[in-house]
């Protein structure tokens, strides 16, 4: 394995996305229970986000809770929605100690409502960090962004706030969960699947794919220098061929 001093530091990603994967495995492997794998992924969260803004790079996605999500047992989904109050919480006490930038992407009307205003006052209270730009992706799903920016497109087209003939891709992506934020040079996916499942479909059209065995609890300081390493070797082109 590649270590921190093998790191190119003039080519560094610009934005790494993470599909946080496999806690569950994970705790089923260490003989815990689920929601001892969901905290132990919580955790190693804050640990490898520190850890790329230690680095320098300006963009970080993490997929924390999907669209389909909620269709685990509802004593998980409430585990979950508790290390998110705890998590938000947490960062808010934190906020002047950190330098992160915080943003909450997807759905927000089907969470709780004390969990919507941790998340406002989150992104107030960093919004004028210059560090990492920290998207966390909750309630969120490609598709459902995509139907959700179309709707937004659709009724400034009947408040004639849009001209038809003016959207193309630019203007589609004002429209994105993650408008004015750059597309992931480098997406990285823990546990070994090996898909996009539902995450960023448009942003991830030219990224670098990343795939390693590791559930993400496990996913360590080492793993993330070895698949930025990975990255750098590889010569980007952009279209077919």
């Amino acid at each position: 394995m590649n270590t921190k001093r093998d790191i190119d530091w003039d080519h560094l990603p610009n934005h790494i996305a993470i599909i946080m994967d496999g806690n569950g495995r994970w705790a089923q492997k260490h003989n815990k229970s689920r929601t001892e794998g969901h905290r132990a992924g919580s955790d190693n969260l804050e640990t490898i986000t520190k850890e790329i803004n230690r680095l320098g790079v300006s963009y970080a996605t993490v997929y924390a809770f999907s669209t389909e999500n909620w269709k685990r047992p509802k004593g998980e989904v409430d585990f979950l929605m508790g290390l998110l109050r705890q998590y938000l919480k947490k960062h808010i006490h934190q906020a002047k100690k950190e330098n992160v930038k915080v943003r909450i992407i997807g759905e927000r009307k089907q969470l709780a409502e004390d969990i919507q205003k941790q998340i406002l006052i989150l992104e107030d209270i960093t919004k004028d960090k210059t560090g990492l730009f920290l998207q966390i992706a909750l309630n969120y799903g490609g598709r459902d962004e995509l139907v959700r920016s179309m709707q937004k497109i659709g009724q400034d087209l009947l408040n004639n706030k849009v001209v038809l003939d003016d959207i193309n891709e630019e203007i589609i992506q004002k429209y994105l969960d993650t408008a004015e934020i750059p597309d992931p040079d480098l997406l990285i996916r823990t546990s070994g699947e090996i898909r996009l499942s539902n995450f960023l479909l448009w942003q991830l059209a030219y990224t670098e794919l990343y795939f390693t065995e590791k559930y993400w609890p496990d996913f360590s300081m080492d793993d993330l220098y070895e698949a930025i390493y990975q990255f750098q070797q590889r010569k980007r082109r952009f279209g077919a061929i």
